[in-house]
């Protein structure tokens, strides 16, 4: 069976890759061991927002008073919010399905392991083998839940985030380790349910890749709302022998055992690179991470690998945007390398994280000499009449040329922000030019301008 182009593994890198393959005129395959979708459809990005929705509808009930609302009577039945998830998922999936279709991708299920020659060993469920061999291999097996040898996954006491999004009961407590977009974001959603949360962090702020800023207004925003925090903490080991689980935290202080009926790892990913022929093929791999070139070439001719196996964010619409350059290249477009450092983050915990290019610290590192505005949402008509003001938009610009360095906002829709400040840095957008850009009122993009103007000392609302 031979194609142009195979792909292995059908997430968000995988499936967008497969379908501009075909677009470019390729015949295509794609192979996939699960569901269409991969883990961001199904066990990621996708069922976390629907479960985070449900939490965001419940906290409007019982905030219903603070809109001029009488709700007497409200609950919520946490087995319905999980199958809503799942059901959200699902439909998605069937969606791939159809663009598989449409864009006549062939699909195979079944383990996928690269060999020599441009060829793929594919095992289905029956144990039975098919040998395919294309032009171009693509590897797109994407990533898992990291485990921390002091915190073995047991699945049921000690649990990843596929666990996480589908418990059969909802646990009284829960300990969280982690805060990055994964930990912070389940955190929300088990504290909104009604569930006591502790995050337990090693490193000094939580959500630590963001501005210093931006981490210490959304630990003050969380704690508010019930979580409690642990920075500069460790878990050292746990015990499961009880009904629950104990945790042994390492503080600055010293030990203390945490007690909950369920430890969540959120530590991380681990790139999924084992038993898929790497090694058999000669492909040079390097801390977890397949070695690639620009375009996605590794180092053996015919094979390529993007998304979460190589090194970059392991965003899903970073691997969407690397499988794009990769097979417009094989095409023989021309086609710049993605700018890494334009890649937009979100987190979407309440309140939501945005943010892209370099923290204050980060540019300050670098030698910029800098100018930084801030506008607090407290001071925005829109999000003061949403019931929404706590937050802020910071921008950071190089005061010599106006060029925008950074962008980091923290509170209501934020997520869908972002991509103003996105799209700005890439056509070199300066700080006066945004200024200038008659933003509709009243909005929360207002915020964005009016941040600009502080940085110049224009801004009119604060």
């Amino acid at each position: 069976m031979k194609y142009d182009i195979i792909v292995l593994g059908s997430g968000p890198g995988g499936y967008v890759t497969a379908i501009r393959a075909s677009q470019l005129g390729f015949k295509v395959a794609i192979v996939e061991k699960e569901n269409l979708g991969g883990i961001c459809l199904n066990w990621g990005c996708i069922p976390t927002k629907a479960l985070l929705k449900s939490a965001q509808v419940f906290d409007y009930l019982k905030h219903a008073a603070d809109y001029g609302l009488t709700v007497n009577e409200f609950d919520k039945d946490f087995g319905a919010v999980v199958a809503r998830s799942r059901g959200v998922a699902e439909g998605m999936s069937k969606g791939v399905q159809f663009l598989m279709k449409k864009n006549k991708i062939e699909v195979i299920f079944g383990t996928g392991k690269v060999k020599p020659g441009k060829k793929i060993d594919v095992t289905d469920k029956d144990g039975n083998v098919t040998e395919l061999s294309a032009d171009h291999i693509i590897i797109a097996t994407g990533a898992r839940s990291r485990e921390l040898p002091n915190l073995p996954q047991d699945g049921k006491k000690v649990i990843g985030y596929r666990q996480a999004m589908v418990l059969p009961e909802q646990p009284k407590s829960m300990i969280v380790v982690g805060s990055g977009a994964i930990g912070v974001e389940f955190a929300h959603f088990y504290n909104s349910m009604g569930t006591k949360v502790t995050i337990v962090e090693f490193m000094p702020n939580i959500v630590p890749v963001e501005d210093e800023e931006v981490s210490k207004q959304f630990e003050r925003s969380i704690k508010k709302a019930g979580i409690e925090v642990m920075t500069n903490a460790s878990v050292e080991k746990v015990d499961t022998s009880g009904e629950g689980v104990k945790a042994t935290v390492k503080t600055a202080n010293g030990e203390i055992t945490l007690e909950a009926d369920i430890l969540l790892s959120a530590v991380g990913i681990k790139s999924n690179i084992e038993n898929i022929g790497l090694e058999e093929v000669g492909i040079a791999t390097d801390r977890d991470k397949v070695l690639v070139n620009a375009y996605y070439q590794t180092n053996i001719p015919g094979y390529y690998a993007i998304g979460d196996i190589v090194p970059g964010q392991a965003l899903a619409h970073v691997a969407s945007a690397e499988g794009i350059t990769c097979v417009e290249k094989i095409a023989g477009l021309h086609v710049d390398p993605i700018d890494y450092g334009n890649i937009p983050g979100c987190t979407y915990a309440t309140p939501e994280i945005a943010s892209v290019g370099l923290t204050e610290k980060a540019a300050k590192e670098k030698g910029y000499d800098i100018k930084v505005g801030k506008f607090p949402f407290s001071a925005s008509g829109k999000a003061k009449a949403s019931g929404a003001a706590d937050g802020f938009v910071k921008v950071i610009f190089d005061a010599k040329y106006g060029e925008w360095l950074g962008c980091h906002m923290i509170g209501a829709g934020v997520t869908d922000m972002i991509a103003e400040a996105v799209v700005a840095r890439k056509l070199e957008t300066t700080g006066h030019e945004i200024i200038k850009s008659v933003h509709p009122h009243p909005t929360m993009s207002e915020a964005i301008m009016e941040a600009a103007a502080a940085a110049y000392g224009e801004v009119i609302h604060i």
